[in-house]
C-alpha cells in the first residue's frame, strides 16, 4: 500500500489551482471543468512513475514530496530535473512525440503528484480556449527555466554554481541523497563533498 495518504483531495486541487494561476488567469468556474480530466496518483518512495522504454502518458505536478528525471549514460545517472510541491515533471520528448521514453522519472520521497493524461489533454485543449492559453503560458515559462538553467552550467564554475543552488534552496541539501544534487548540479561526487564542507565551515 502507498505509504504518503491522500489527506484530503480538496487541499491538492486548490494548490494546483494557485500553481496554475502563477502562469495566467484562470478562474474557479474554468477550473472545475478542468478537474473531471486530472487524476491524482500516489507514490511511495524509489518508484519509478515512468519506467525507461515506456511511452510517457501523463503531464504531472507534484503536490507533495519529490520527483527526479534523469538519463543513464556511460554508466551514469545525469539527474535532469529534481520537481518539488508545485512544480510540473514529465519527459517532454517522449510525452509530444509519444515514442518510448529515454529517461526515467522517479520519486526521491513519498510522492502525490496530480496528472493529466495525453488524452484527456487533447481533449481540454479542444474543447477550452483557455486552456490552450493557460498551457501555451506553462510551455513558455519550462523554456525560460531550461535557458536559465543552461546559462547557469555553461557561465559559472563548479563553485559558484553550488553556492547559488545551496542559497537558494538550502532545504534541498536535506531533502536529497548528496550522489543525486551532485549529478543534478554537474559536480564530481569528491567535488560536491569538499564544497559542502566548506560551506560548513563558513556557517
Amino acid at each position: 500500500m502507498p505509504s504518503l495518504p491522500i489527506v484530503d483531495i480538496r487541499y491538492y486541487f486548490e494548490s494546483l489551482l494557485t500553481y496554475l494561476q502563477r502562469y495566467a488567469p484562470l478562474n474557479r468556474d474554468d477550473f472545475k471543468k478542468l478537474v473531471p480530466f486530472l487524476e491524482v496518483r500516489n507514490f511511495e518512495k524509489k518508484t519509478a512513475i515512468l519506467p525507461i522504454g515506456i511511452v510517457e502518458n501523463y503531464v504531472n505536478v507534484v503536490m507533495r514530496g519529490m520527483v527526479r528525471k534523469s538519463i543513464r549514460t556511460k554508466g551514469n545517472d545525469l539527474t535532469l530535473q529534481l520537481a518539488t510541491e508545485g512544480h510540473l515533471i514529465h519527459s517532454e520528448i517522449s510525452f509530444h512525440q509519444r515514442i518510448p521514453s529515454e529517461m526515467i522519472i522517479e520519486t526521491v520521497e513519498p510522492s502525490i503528484v496530480i496528472s493529466i493524461s495525453y488524452e484527456n489533454m487533447q481533449t481540454v485543449l479542444e474543447e477550452f480556449a483557455w486552456a490552450e492559453r493557460l498551457a501555451g503560458a506553462i510551455i513558455a515559462a519550462m523554456y525560460i527555466q531550461k535557458d536559465a538553467r543552461a546559462m547557469l552550467q555553461l557561465t559559472k564554475g563548479t563553485k559558484e554554481r553550488f553556492i547559488d543552488y545551496v542559497t537558494n534552496n538550502p532545504q534541498m541539501l536535506q531533502r536529497v541523497p548528496q550522489k543525486i544534487l551532485a549529478s543534478y548540479l554537474n559536480i564530481k561526487p569528491e567535488t560536491y563533498s569538499r564544497l559542502k564542507h566548506l560551506l560548513r565551515g563558513r556557517s
